[in-house]
């Protein structure tokens, strides 16, 4: 079963450059694990009507949408607001989250903290095991933490309930003496005869003086990666390479 994903970057502090992003690669891997492979990934403001209008936008093109960021108890934490907006419901106290974090907080969950005790009315809490705020799910879009450390755990708390698909799979290919030039045609037909995989060039160039290029295959049907591993390693010996499978050593 072919299944696809999009992830959410919201924050303007990422636009900026002021926080580097650590999630995308963690996101895309264990997505491709499970069979759900990342498709598309926005990066947008914190700005209600941005947000409304990707969630909207990507949960009907992708079965699973994830989103990162915003879900604080500052004020330019709008996440969680502007999703219930793009479902059309209301967002209000969730009982269970608010008797959890009172007991976490005691005297000091005061009306900021409070706020990440709301969620989309029908959401199912993503648990936190780090901080104790959870994310939710709602439909087909789950909303996680921005911080790595806090994401990563609810990733691992959310990802049992998912709906895996079939592994993506590559294969790989290098050469020390061809270079993407040569063999663009050839990577092109293939490409075009096993449209349901990707197909990339990736030219390398070693401190010690040594290039060259690895052509990957990537997807999730196995025999059309099997016949395309082999198309690239014919191309490969035609353009006059020696290529070697797998990737090219540091």
């Amino acid at each position: 079963m072919r299944r696809t994903a999009a992830l959410i970057l919201i924050g303007n502090e990422i636009l900026s450059g002021r926080t580097r992003d650590d999630n995308i690669q963690f996101l895309a891997t264990r997505l491709g694990e499970l069979g759900i492979p990342l498709r598309e990934i926005r990066v947008i403001p914190d700005v209600r009507e941005t947000i409304i209008l990707t969630v909207t936008e990507l949960r009907a093109k992708f079965d699973e949408v994830f989103t990162t960021g915003g879900i604080g108890p500052t004020h330019d934490d709008i996440t969680a607001p502007c999703v219930a907006e793009a479902f059309g419901v209301p967002w209000e106290f969730h009982p269970a989250t608010y008797d959890m974090l009172k007991a976490q907080f005691g005297e000091d969950f005061n009306a900021a903290r409070q706020r990440m005790a709301k969620l989309p009315r029908g959401a199912t809490p993503i648990p936190n095991p780090v901080s104790r705020a959870p994310g939710f799910s709602i439909g087909n879009v789950h909303v996680m933490a921005g911080v790595p450390r806090i994401m990563r755990a609810m990733f691992d708390e959310l990802a049992p309930s998912l709906t895996p698909g079939s592994p993506v799979q590559s294969r790989t290919w290098y050469t020390t003496n061809l270079f993407e030039g040569t063999i663009a045609d050839g990577l092109e037909a293939i490409q075009n005869t096993y449209p349901q995989l990707d197909l990339g060039s990736y030219p390398f160039h070693r401190d010690d003086g040594r290039r060259g290029v690895a052509l990957v295959a990537k997807g999730q049907d196995q025999d059309a990666l099997t016949q395309a591993a082999q198309a690239i390693y014919t191309l490969l010996k035609e353009k006059g390479g020696a290529p070697v499978e797998g990737e090219p050593p540091p």
